[in-house]
C-alpha cells in the first residue's frame, strides 16, 4: 500500500460521514475558497501534506485551526467543522443549473422571497437590510450626498473629503446575498449577470398573477425574475412593468453607480444604476461539480 492510500484510509470513515458541502461560517478550512466546505477540502488539502502541491489551494484558508501553518491538525480540525455543521441546519434555499458556461448556479427565488414570483425585500447597493426610505441621506456608505463616498470609490471627486479606496466589487459582509442566505451565496458580478443574459431566452409572461421573466438556460432548465423594479424614495415604482436586479460591480467610472440587470417586456439589458436606490438580489452560486 502506498503511503498516499494509507493516509488517506486512515480518514475514510469519516470522508464517508460528511456531506458534499455545507455552508462555512467563516473562511477557515475553505481550502479551494469556493464558498463551501466539503470532502472535496479534506482531499486537496490531504494531497498538499503528501505532495506539497499548492494548486488550487488557499494556504490562508488551509490553516483550518489557525495556529499559524498547515499540517495534519488542520485536516482533523476541517473534520470535526464539517461533523458539527452538518448536525446544524442545511441551506434552506433553492437554487438551478441553467447549464451557463461557468458553471454558476441561480437561486430560485430573490432574497427575501418565498416564492418565485415574490418580488423579496429591496437593499441599495453594499447594504444588507430592507428600510422604508431609499435616498443618499439614509445610505449607508455617503455622508449623506453622491460625492460623499465612505466606501467603494474610484474618484477622489465622489469621495467625503477625497476618498478613494478602489473597491470594485462588494466585500462579503456588505453582499446581500451573503449575509442574508451564508457565505455559499453571492450577488451576481456584471459577468455572471451578463452570462445569464447572453446565454439564455428570456420570455415575458404572468406567474399567479405576477409579471416577469421566464430565463430558460442552454440546458433547458428555467427561472423565474419578477418585476419587481427599484425602490427609490418612500415606495417602489413601476412594479409590475420592469425588473431589476443588482450585481456585486461598482460602476468604476462613475462610483455613485452600481451595474444592475434590468428587464421589461420590450428588452432586457443592464445599466449603471444610483447606489442610494433600493432593488431585489438574485443570487449565485457555484457549482460543486
Amino acid at each position: 500500500m502506498s503511503k498516499t492510500t494509507f493516509i488517506k484510509s486512515v480518514f475514510i470513515l469519516c470522508l464517508m460521514a460528511l456531506p458534499l458541502g455545507v455552508s462555512a461560517q467563516s473562511l477557515k478550512g475553505d481550502v479551494n475558497d469556493d464558498g463551501l466546505l466539503g470532502i472535496t477540502d479534506v482531499n486537496l488539502l490531504i494531497d498538499y501534506l503528501l505532495t506539497n502541491d499548492s494548486t488550487g489551494i488557499n494556504l490562508a484558508n488551509a490553516d483550518a485551526d489557525g495556529d499559524g501553518e498547515v499540517s495534519i491538525g488542520d485536516v482533523a480540525e476541517l473534520i470535526d467543522t464539517l461533523l458539527a455543521m452538518s448536525s446544524g441546519p442545511q441551506d434552506e434555499h433553492e437554487w438551478v443549473d441553467l447549464g451557463l458556461p461557468s458553471g454558476t448556479l441561480w437561486a430560485t427565488c430573490n432574497v427575501g422571497a418565498s416564492a418565485p414570483e415574490d418580488y423579496g425585500d429591496y437593499f441599495a447597493w453594499g447594504e444588507t437590510a430592507p428600510k422604508d426610505y431609499y435616498e443618499w441621506i439614509t445610505y449607508k456608505w455617503c455622508n449623506g450626498s453622491y460625492n460623499t463616498m465612505t466606501k467603494y470609490c474610484t474618484d477622489s471627486s465622489y469621495g467625503y473629503n477625497g476618498f478613494v479606496d478602489n473597491k470594485t466589487e462588494l466585500d462579503p459582509e456588505d453582499d446581500a446575498a451573503y449575509v442574508n442566505w451564508g457565505p455559499s451565496w453571492r450577488m451576481p458580478s456584471k459577468e455572471q449577470q451578463d452570462e445569464l443574459r447572453i446565454n439564455c431566452t428570456w420570455t415575458w409572461t404572468t406567474r399567479n398573477g405576477v409579471n416577469g421573466r421566464l430565463v430558460t438556460g442552454p440546458n433547458g432548465n428555467t427561472i423565474f425574475l419578477p418585476a419587481a423594479n427599484e425602490w427609490s424614495g418612500e415606495s417602489p415604482d413601476y412594479v409590475g412593468t420592469e425588473g431589476v436586479c443588482w450585481s456585486r460591480t461598482l460602476y468604476s467610472d462613475s462610483p455613485e453607480d452600481a451595474y444592475y440587470l434590468f428587464f421589461t417586456s420590450e428588452r432586457v439589458g443592464w445599466h449603471e444604476f444610483s447606489r442610494k436606490h433600493g432593488t431585489t438580489v438574485r443570487a449565485v452560486r457555484v457549482s460543486q461539480n
